[in-house]
């Protein structure tokens, strides 16, 4: 299995394509595909059959997915794009942020 920098639950900034300089909160990686899913970014419109849900169906803007080369982390302490390391504490394993060197949680 592949190993990524990139958690769900963390903050992102997008380095490429439309979406270029905008932040979000990760929803899901898919690690197969190497790309992640990112809150509000790469909306595309969904034409959805009618349901239990939603009885009329219609149109729906959900996040698309887009490749993990084009997200960085955000460091926790600036807010700046930053690469990430990892250092031993305590016997485990944490990620930090290589500007600050700041923990990431």
């Amino acid at each position: 299995m592949k190993k990524f920098h990139i958690k769900k639950g963390d903050t992102v900034f997008v380095n490429a394509g439309n979406d270029k300089g905008k932040t979000g909160k990760v929803l899901e990686v898919l690690r197969d595909k190497d790309r992640v899913i990112v809150e509000g970014i790469n909306m595309v419109s969904k034409h959805t059959k009618p349901n239990a849900k939603q009885p009329q169906g219609g149109i729906v803007k959900q996040e698309g997915s887009i490749h993990i080369s084009n997200v960085q982390l955000v460091d926790p302490k600036t807010g700046a794009p930053t690469r990430i390391g990892y250092k031993f504490e305590d016997g485990k394993k944490v990620r930090i942020a290589k500007k600050s060197g700041e923990e990431i949680k």
